[in-house]
Formats: structure tokens, sequence, C-alpha cells
């Protein structure tokens, strides 16, 4: 009997539908899957070069804005950051290359139709005070090395509840011990470290990359071993709004121009760590230096209390008017107050500004005021603006100055 072999002759058949269906949807799938690669952003090439990418099919307008990209005047009587358009590519990435960035540590955001949007295949976010969230570019290099832990010893930065009766409230700050500290009964010195408007005492160690920064240059001997105390700025706030709502009923003890901060810097927060941490006291154990905002509390609060430290930083910031931002500040005693500190004799004035820093006439004024009455201090101007690459650059220049 003859047996008819129903699978031979009906699997040549199937195999041939199934490639012919495939060889007809591979364009689709292909286009498909193109659609759905993941978008690679930020891309570092050779040179330093970077691109930018996000996909956004509805988009009509794309731009890149970083922190290191300048103010210029907005025609209102502002400063508004300038930005750099993406171009619209296949499958609907838009893309921008920046030719060579120099080694840093950069945030960034891409504006969608004017709405700021992080980069959505970069992990990496940090919050910028009150103000926004960023997605963080690390360019390596020699200028950027100081910004990431190494191996080697590593100090500790503790958040740190105290009470501040001079603003009624029970307030948080970042205290950083050096490495051994806790293995030693050593009596360290302590640099206070000011943050900008809008900040909050997050700022340093996250967007400052604080300890990193004081690790290394400790480790490598360039800085002497010291405590770091980061605070809370602004007067109305317990803490960082992420931890601590804004408090109304504290609303009226106000924000830059009333001083309340700087009282309660002396009379709460250095008593506070000088009674709870193992720390040298007097003004040559001291150090003061804010950024903005915390540069006119250093001037603030080191004009005021004259004989309180011994090395002074303003970053920054010089003798603004900032009015336009609804801060008033009385600089009418401000030449007594020069006599004053000028006659306490600290070992180090430091001024620190960028070039294209919309407040480096503010500093241009200052410098004036203290070169007309022989005040001594070191100056120092960098390329860039109001931006975080510079206040990173300027406390690794600032900390190893210190305690010599």
């Amino acid at each position: 009997m003859k047996t008819l072999n129903l699978t031979r002759h009906k699997r040549p058949g199937r195999l041939s539908l199934l490639t012919l269906a495939l060889l007809l949807s591979w364009p689709a799938a292909a286009q498909e899957l193109a659609q759905n690669a993941p978008v690679v952003s930020p891309e570092l090439a050779d040179g330093n070069a970077v691109t930018f990418r996000i996909q956004a099919p509805n988009a009509t307008e794309v731009k890149l804005t970083g922190n290191w990209m300048p103010y210029a005047p907005d025609g209102n009587g502002g400063f508004a950051q300038q930005m750099t358009a993406l171009a619209k590519g296949e499958n609907n990435v838009w893309s921008v290359t920046v030719a060579s960035m120099e080694p840093e540590l950069y945030a960034y955001a891409f504006m969608v139709d004017g709405v700021r949007t992080l980069d959505p295949a970069n992990k990496n976010i940090v919050r910028d005070g009150r103000f926004s969230t960023a997605s963080v570019l690390y360019v390596p290099g020699d200028a950027s090395d100081l910004y990431w832990a190494k191996t080697g010893p590593k100090g500790s930065v503790q958040a740190v509840w105290y009470d501040s009766p001079t603003l009624g409230l029970t307030r948080r700050m970042f205290v950083y011990t050096p490495p051994g500290y806790e293995k030693t009964q050593a009596s360290y010195p302590v640099l206070y470290l000011l943050h900008g408007g809008g900040g909050d005492e997050e700022a340093w160690p996250s967007l400052g990359t604080a300890a990193n920064i004081l690790d290394n240059l400790i480790n490598a001997g360039k800085a002497k071993p010291m405590l770091v105390v980061m605070t809370n700025g602004n007067p109305d706030q317990a803490a960082a709004f992420t931890v601590s709502p804004p408090l109304e009923a504290n609303a009226g003890v106000g924000g830059m121009a009333n001083m309340m901060f700087e009282k309660s810097l002396v009379q709460d927060v250095i008593p506070y760590i000088e009674t709870n941490y193992r720390v040298a006291t007097g003004k040559e154990n001291r150090a003061l230096t804010g950024l903005s905002m915390g540069g006119l509390q250093t001037m603030n609060t080191t004009f005021e209390n004259p004989g309180l430290f011994d090395y002074i930083g303003v970053m920054s910031m010089g003798f603004a008017d900032l009015s336009r931002f609804g801060i008033n500040i009385d600089n009418s005693k401000r030449e007594a107050q020069i006599k004053a500190l000028k006659a306490a004799a600290p070992k180090v004035y430091w001024i620190a500004c960028g070039k294209d820093d919309f407040l480096i006439e503010s500093v241009v004024t200052m410098r004036a005021k203290l070169d007309e009455l022989d005040f001594p201090y070191v100056y120092r101007e960098s390329p860039g603006g109001h931006t975080w690459t510079n206040w990173r650059i300027y406390l690794s220049e600032f900390a190893p100055m210190l305690f010599r």
C-alpha cells in the first residue's frame, strides 16, 4: 500500500508563506524598530564634543538650556539665559552638537515648545533649589577631577537639626567633618559655606559637590582638614521645601535685606557648632564664604561682626542695586564698616566673579570703594557667568587658602 507523506508536501508551502510575510513586513518593522530604538543623550565624543538628543514627535521647536550658557539683558530691565536650538532629524529625534565642552559638571534641560523638560535618556538629575530640576552631564578632565570621589579616606556629611531662637524655628543644616574626625581628639577649624538665592541647605552638598572637593583637596595635602557648615540661608524656612514646606506663619521674618539670617548665623549656628563639635575657636579658626545671596550675607555678617572671621570670601556679589528684584539694601554704612573690618585685619579677603556675570558691575563698584579706602583683598575674575560651574571652582581655590 502506498502512503502519502502529507507533511513533506505541506512544509514548503508554509515556509514560503512565512518568508513572504517577513519580506513584505520588513520595511515597516525596521522603521518601527528605528523609531523605538533608545535615544542616546548626552553623547560624548572625541575632543569633548557633546551631542544632545530628544525624541519629540509633536514639537515645533526644541532648545537646549544649560548652566554654561551666558545671560543677556532681556529688554525689560532683567536678564535671560541664552539657549541653543536643536534640529529635527529622522524618527522625530531633535539634536544639537556642542563642538567642545571644557571638563566640568554641567546641568541642562530642553525647552520643548517653551516647556522645560528633563532629558528622558539621562537618569542623572539634580535639584537646583526652588527653581528647577536639571539633567547632569559630567565631562571628565583635570578641571573636573575634584568633583568625584576618588580612592582614599572620606569625610562625612550629616543632616543636623538645631534650635534657632533668633528665627523661632528648628532648622536643618549639613555639616561636613573631614576624614579621620571620628578617630582623633583634634580640634578643627570651620568654614561656613552659604548658598545663593533660590537655593537651600542641599545646594552645596549636591550641586556644589562640596564633600568631594574637600575630601580630594585634604587627601592631596592642598587644604587643611576642616569642618564645613552648609546652612539654609532663607530665614523663613526650617529646611529645604522637599523636607519642610514653607512656613507662612514665619514669612514676616523676611529675606535677603533684613539681616535676620546673618543674626541667626552668629547667634544660633556658630554657638551650636562650637558647642557640639570638636572645633577650634577664635577668628583665626573661622572662615565664611558664599555665592550671590550668600555673598551678600557674607559681606553683611563680616561688616557687622568685623572680629569674627579671619578668612572671608565673596563670590558673585558686590555693592549691588537689587531694587529691580524687590530688594533694597542700605549701603550708607559701608564706608564705616569697611574701615572697621580693615582695623580687624582679616588674613584673607577674597572676591571672585565671572566676567560675564550679570552682577559683575556690583563687584566693580565694591572694588572701587575698597581701593579708595586701601582695603587689602585678592580678586579672582574667571570666564563665564552666574553659574555653579564657577562656584565649584571658587570653592576649590578658596579652601586651600584657609587656616594657613
